[in-house]
């Protein structure tokens, strides 16, 4: 059974007690220190009033970043296939087993 801790985060100027596995704790805690930055860069770049359009306009960038890097992840694994194949397939035309 693994351990549990509980932690306290803060995030628009609330708290949130959790408890979590031991090793979520860094993970945890950067993901939180990553929204309040990316919360404090909104609203001196945009006049924003209510915490929830912040959160909200918060939520659409981290999406967004995440389906960037999933097609560019899965672009970049459709091409390492496709340069795998050609490269197995070279070798076999080489050796004579094709």
């Amino acid at each position: 059974m693994s351990e549990k801790l509980k932690i306290k985060l803060t995030i628009a100027n609330r708290v949130y007690p959790l408890t979590i596995p031991v090793d979520q704790e860094f993970s945890l805690r950067e993901s939180a220190r990553k929204i309040e930055s990316t919360i404090k860069q909104l609203e001196k770049n945009y006049a924003v009033r209510d915490k929830q359009d912040v959160l909200a306009m918060c939520s659409l960038q981290f999406a967004a970043q995440l389906e960037k890097y999933k097609i560019n992840t899965s672009t970049s694994s459709t091409y390492d296939e496709e340069k795998i194949k050609n490269l197995i397939e070279m070798i076999e035309i080489h050796l004579g087993t094709y």
